[in-house]
């Protein structure tokens, strides 16, 4: 009867980290934060990995000779705002999630639709169309090497994508 049990223990042992293996662990409730963004009274702030803050992004900003900021939000990939520079005119500005480079609306393009182009296709993104400057950035619609459609805005000094967002 002794070897009985003992044959049952043991194979108790065994069985009990094998049922756990196969147990899926608990879903997580679907949050910002769980989907690797934070939620701040601004909105969602950026997932990239290597984003700033906040704070920083400010900070970014004001390096860049603006005064007056007003209405700072996350939105498509970039944080925007509406900033007052030294001129004391109020300008609409793009900054990078993740370097802080800013983009005012009003700043001139140093490559061209073809370059963006080229330099997308380089970065091994498909299908690229609906190249356009605005807004201090290059948008473009394409496809990445996985299929998925894409919009992109494109930094317009360098053709490096700044942000990527879903189609």
């Amino acid at each position: 009867m002794s070897k009985t049990i003992l044959a049952t223990v043991i194979a108790a042992a065994f069985a009990v980290p094998a049922l756990a293996q196969m147990t899926p662990p608990a879903a997580a409730p679907a949050t910002a934060a769980s989907a690797g963004a934070r939620t701040t009274t601004l909105g969602t702030v950026p997932a990239r990995k290597n984003a700033l803050s906040e704070e920083a992004i400010k900070t970014s900003i004001a390096e860049a000779g603006y005064k007056m900021v007003k209405g700072l939000e996350f939105d498509d990939g970039v944080w925007r705002t509406e900033a007052r520079g030294g001129n004391k005119h109020w300008v609409d500005l793009v900054v990078d999630p993740v370097t802080g480079k800013v983009y005012p609306e009003d700043a001139p393009s140093k490559l061209n639709a073809e370059e963006i182009q080229a330099a997308l296709v380089a970065a091994d993104y498909h299908d690229v169309h609906n190249v356009e400057f605005e807004e201090g950035l290059w948008s473009a619609d394409a496809r990445t090497a996985q299929g998925f459609n894409v919009d992109l805005l494109v930094d317009p000094d360098n053709g490096n994508v700044v942000a990527e967002s879903r189609d």
